[in-house]
């Protein structure tokens, strides 16, 4: 198994409850019906480490899981869809602009549904994380759901659309579509590996 030793460790509310900023961490983000939990929990082979729910926008806080000693990632809120009072929205949006400040950060997993493409939140985030000279590596998730040409379309507008550097693959959680090369991409980033596409 790749990942033997995945355990939760903190849903953070606040900053001073973030881990100890050292080792590598790895965001995961993505609109709140992208497949997000889908995505970790297969990347991780686990099942249910990441809450998954047939209502989007059900992770609340930052929630921090450990890798292997040093090596964390992030499961981040789910934007554009997630209902919650705008006392609580203000709160993740302030913890998350303060994640650019955390030294150990090496890079973001972006989770699109490959059928919609990379939206205007997404570019945002791509903006934001590239400003905080992260690595990004987007996955085109549910990709079970196009043909083949399809998904090489979607593939090929998304590279067009990325900031130089920065990679994209086809995956599904449901078909287990990609799961070898996000581990991969998963590993690179928690060593810092310089990143290049398939």
């Amino acid at each position: 198994m790749q990942f033997p030793k995945v355990q939760f460790l903190i849903s953070a509310a606040g900053l001073a409850q973030f881990p100890e900023d050292s080792g590598r961490e790895v965001a995961f983000a993505g609109r709140s019906n992208a497949g997000k939990s889908s995505a970790i929990n297969s990347i991780l082979v686990r099942n249910g480490l990441a809450r998954t729910s047939k209502t989007p926008g059900r992770t609340r806080l930052l929630n921090f899981f450990e890798v292997e000693p040093g090596r964390r990632i992030i499961d981040l809120p789910g934007y554009g869809y997630a209902e919650a009072p705008p006392p609580e929205k203000q709160q993740w949006i302030k913890l998350i602009e303060a994640l650019p400040r955390r030294e150990c950060i090496a890079g973001l997993f972006l989770i699109v549904d490959i059928r919609r493409g990379i939206s205007e939140s997404d570019e945002q985030l791509i903006a934001w994380a590239e400003s905080a000279g992260w690595q990004v590596h987007v996955l085109l998730a549910k990709a079970d759901k196009l043909n083949q040409r399809e998904r090489a379309a979607a593939l090929k507008d998304a590279l067009s659309r990325l900031p130089e550097g920065m990679t994209a693959q086809v995956f599904s959680a449901h078909d287990k579509i990609g799961i070898d090369a996000a581990q991969k991409r998963l590993v690179g980033m928690l060593e810092r590996e310089v990143p290049s596409n398939p």
